[in-house]
């Protein structure tokens, strides 16, 4: 089956008009996680709506609108006060960026942390960062030319 689907995708098939709308992040304080990649990553907050039936929060940031560009879902669940576990399955979003040094550079004089400094990747020439998000979410940043 899944052969199949492979095929339909490689010949125009229906599947192959899918697209990837975006990636969901349980987050603590929505706040933060909206100053942080608002601020210093520079995506602007494209909606955000409250569920009070639920009793969560969504928001979405991203570099574009949703209609063309991938985004970020940002959920909070109103009253957690623990920690989300990140699990050891979860890796990190990446996103391209000219001038990784001096991006790393401006990031860390925002106070962003910077858990591995810019530079060739391991066993490739790629230069590659990756700095964290208030709730500890990894993300990789890539030079671009």
């Amino acid at each position: 089956m899944a052969t199949e689907q492979a095929e339909a995708v490689r010949a125009g098939g229906s599947a192959g008009k899918f697209r990837m709308l975006h990636t969901m992040l349980r987050v603590n304080d929505l706040e933060k996680s909206l100053a942080f990649y608002t601020g210093p990553l520079g995506m602007k907050l494209l909606r955000k709506r409250d569920f009070p039936d639920g009793k969560f929060t969504l928001a979405f940031v991203g570099y574009g609108d949703e209609s063309e560009n991938t985004v970020i879902e940002l959920t909070y669940n109103w009253g957690r006060d623990q920690p989300y576990q990140l699990g050891d399955a979860y890796g990190h979003i990446a996103l391209g960026v000219p001038d990784i040094y001096g991006t790393c550079e401006q990031l860390a004089k925002q106070g962003v942390k910077i858990t591995r400094p810019p530079g060739p990747m391991k066993h490739g020439t790629t230069v590659i960062a990756f700095v964290e998000d208030p709730d500890g979410y990894k993300v990789e940043l890539i030079e671009r030319a």
